[in-house]
């Protein structure tokens, strides 16, 4: 079910992507930046649906406040001309891959037990045969 709901959303970003207007390049760092909190902030969420915590009011005032702050940083060090928000990136992306790493391992754990079942269940038909 969720594979639809994201395959319905990439055709939706695509047909929006092709008719909106082009984003200058001096406001692209924001929009850049601001992706990768949001995409930490999903992946966040994610993991938290898998280990059963999930809380939808976290998740928003994360998911806004992670772009909020990330996007203040890019503008700070703008200003500053210094690259601040580098160390925003390194944050989120380092979360995204311990986030990714959880899910994966959820998902690993989750298809090795199937088969073990599996398997366990075939000896057992094969003893009574």
């Amino acid at each position: 079910m969720i594979f639809i709901a994201i395959l319905v959303g990439c055709i939706i970003g695509a047909l929006l992507g092709m008719n909106a207007p082009v984003i200058p390049y001096t406001m692209s760092g924001y929009l850049a930046i601001s992706i990768i909190a949001a995409l930490d902030s999903v992946f966040g969420g994610i993991t938290s649906v898998l280990k059963g915590n999930f809380d939808l009011k976290i998740f928003v005032s994360g998911f806004f406040g992670n772009a909020i702050l990330s996007i203040a940083l890019t503008y700070l060090g703008e200003r500053l001309n210094v690259d601040i928000y580098l160390a925003a990136i390194v944050v989120f992306v380092g979360r995204m891959f311990t986030n990714l790493a959880i899910i994966r391992r959820y998902y690993i754990d989750k298809w090795t037990n199937k088969l073990a079942k599996k398997n366990e269940n075939d000896k057992q038909d094969n003893i009574t045969k």
